[in-house]
């Protein structure tokens, strides 16, 4: 097993074939969950990976497994993988990176005639992005029992179109229960600029940390573009001084060991959305997280606390719904140990760091033994088109990948 060619070179080339499904102008990804488009990258991948001698198996979420048998039938299968869906103006290597570089290990096996004892299986998860139907990560999220179907199947995106429906038009909803895993891997870029500004071509990711979301309500009351200034009940001005709010908590919740919070408003929907009217109610969304569960908590009763200090003086009413919690999660101890074994052994430079990004596997970790692989990305943007990797760095992800994989399954 330790001079199996895994190649760097083709995963590259698939990379760059599956980022023209959905490719745009500017040279980054559109391909939403459970659009046609998602539906032709599922069917490119079931096509290669059915060739490498993997069966597919699909749930009724349209989480994809394809399952290599292992010489010993018995046990249950070593896992890795991530989503195929990108954000709207996504870019070429978020998420599909894992998939990808798990493709490439089961190439590389099948064309050596390797056999594992574990059955290896490559995953495509449902909808990790969460920019058509929200929340995130619903396909792993239900596959772990976190969200309940019914709730999973009915949401809607913009357009009032349910998740199940459009799976069904589709033609990825499965009726299995996917195959129980004995680990799971993912490989994903960092969506940071850590490891780039440190050098280092590995991140050996330990924990993920807290997160809470919470849906905000400003009301105030319409009035005139032309009227006085005095008595005006604006709920965008009101909503602007919570919103700066959100970044003054995260600063301020600092952990023991000096970890920061970090504080997001990413979408904003004002009523009427009149050029020349005061707005009279806004709705907008708040990201919180830390990797301390009681400072998570402390920035919620802060922002509680300054949205009635500021509906008390500028005469609105504000309300603050929580949305989503993801709490901490610490990655496997054995699987950490054979990815900075993977790392050691190909004189990969790697670090140890946190996840501040939720991802499938932080779902996955609530019931299955689970680790995360970051590679860098340039100057750590990502759900941008202009998202970049280089070949080095996927090619040390892809080793350190494979090595463990391969630790795991034997």
């Amino acid at each position: 097993m330790k001079n199996i060619p895994f190649s760097a070179a083709r995963l590259w080339a698939d990379l760059h074939e599956v980022a023209r499904i959905g490719g745009t102008p500017r040279g980054g990804c559109n391909r939403q969950a459970l659009t046609d488009l998602d539906g032709e990258a599922r069917a490119w991948l079931v096509e290669r990976a059915t060739a490498y001698g993997c069966t597919l198996h699909l749930d009724p979420f349209g989480n994809m497994a394809l399952l290599r048998p292992g010489r010993d039938a018995s046990r249950k299968p070593v896992a890795f993988g991530s989503h195929l869906d990108t954000q709207p103006t996504g870019g070429k290597f978020d998420g599909v990176l894992g998939v990808l570089a798990g493709l490439e290990v089961l190439r590389a096996l099948h064309e050596a005639g390797a056999e594992t004892e574990a059955p290896l299986m490559l995953v495509n998860f449902t909808n990790e992005e969460g920019a058509r139907f929200s929340p995130p990560m619903m396909g792993s999220g239900a596959a772990m029992g976190i969200f309940p179907p019914e709730q999973v199947l009915g949401t809607t995106d913009a357009a009032g179109v349910t998740f199940g429906d459009e799976l069904a038009r589709i033609g990825w909803r499965g009726f299995e229960t996917l195959p129980e895993m004995a680990a799971f891997l993912e490989l994903h870029i960092e969506q940071g600029p850590v490891l780039e500004r440190e050098g280092k071509s590995v991140g050996i990711v330990t924990h993920a940390l807290a997160q809470r979301w919470y849906d905000v309500v400003v009301e105030g009351a319409e009035a005139h573009g032309g009227s006085a200034m005095a008595g005006r009940r604006d709920a965008l001005v009101a909503a602007s001084h919570l919103i700066a709010a959100v970044e003054e908590i995260a600063i301020a919740a600092r952990a023991p060991d000096g970890e920061l919070g970090r504080g997001t408003v990413g979408r904003i929907m004002v009523h009427p959305d009149s050029r020349n009217v005061a707005p009279g109610r806004v709705w907008f969304s708040v990201d919180t997280r830390h990797g301390d569960p009681a400072q998570l908590d402390a920035m919620g009763d802060a922002l509680r606390a300054r949205a009635a200090e500021i509906a008390r003086a500028r005469d609105v009413a504000i309300t603050v719904s929580d949305f989503w919690h993801s709490p901490p999660i610490r990655f496997d101890a054995t699987l950490l140990g054979h990815l900075r074994a993977a790392a050691a052994r190909r004189g990969i430079a790697a670090k140890e760091m946190p996840t501040g990004i939720g991802h499938d596997a932080v779902y996955v970790a609530r019931r299955v033994p689970t680790a995360m692989i970051f590679v860098p990305c340039h100057g750590g943007l990502s759900h941008n088109e202009a998202e970049s990797i280089t070949p080095e760095w996927a090619e040390a992800g892809l080793l350190v990948l494979a090595d463990a994989i391969l630790e795991a399954a034997q």
